[in-house]
């Protein structure tokens, strides 16, 4: 079976290509280049990754390697709203994962996946480092602490979901 590619709009490649040009095409500044290019595209798939390997001057595998490492950083579009979930330990023991199953099941995803729709995209995070609001839900740039189960349904309703 034929691996898909990505179709990248034209004025999107462009764009990039500008970001790796404000950067000086400098490799040293891959981080700074692929935080703009999600901010472009909203993940970055393999042709992306191409592209600013080719502007940059280096290998695709290294582009890979650091877009695999950090977590901010997806190959997997997100939704419209990106529910992200800190489970680190002070949000785990307070209860996180009862948090992440209410968004699961209302959802109905599961964590790394996005609706059908492409409103939301449901990811966990290793700590948000705002421990003291254990556990923390953010929807997007919104911060959400102490959040409990029963709290998720009117979350999601903030968000146009209706469940």
């Amino acid at each position: 079976m034929a691996e898909s590619r990505v179709a990248l709009k034209r004025s999107e490649v462009e764009q990039l290509k500008a970001v790796c040009r404000e950067f000086n095409n400098d490799p040293g500044e891959l981080i700074n280049v692929l935080h703009k290019a999600q901010g472009i595209f909203g993940y970055l798939p393999a042709e992306v990754q191409e592209v600013v390997a080719q502007e940059l001057n280096i290998p695709v595998a290294k582009v890979y390697g650091v877009v695999t490492f950090y977590s901010f950083f997806t190959m997997i579009p997100r939704g419209q709203y990106p529910i992200s979930l800190c489970t680190g330990t002070a949000c785990y023991v307070r209860g996180a994962d009862k948090v992440l199953d209410e968004f699961k099941r209302l959802l109905k995803l599961d964590v790394g996946e996005t609706s059908a729709d492409g409103k939301f995209s449901l990811n966990c995070l290793r700590c948000v480092g705002a421990c003291g609001l254990a556990p923390v839900v953010l929807v997007g740039e919104k911060t959400y602490g102490r959040v409990s189960p029963d709290q998720v349904r009117e979350i999601l309703k903030e968000y146009g979901y209706e469940v």
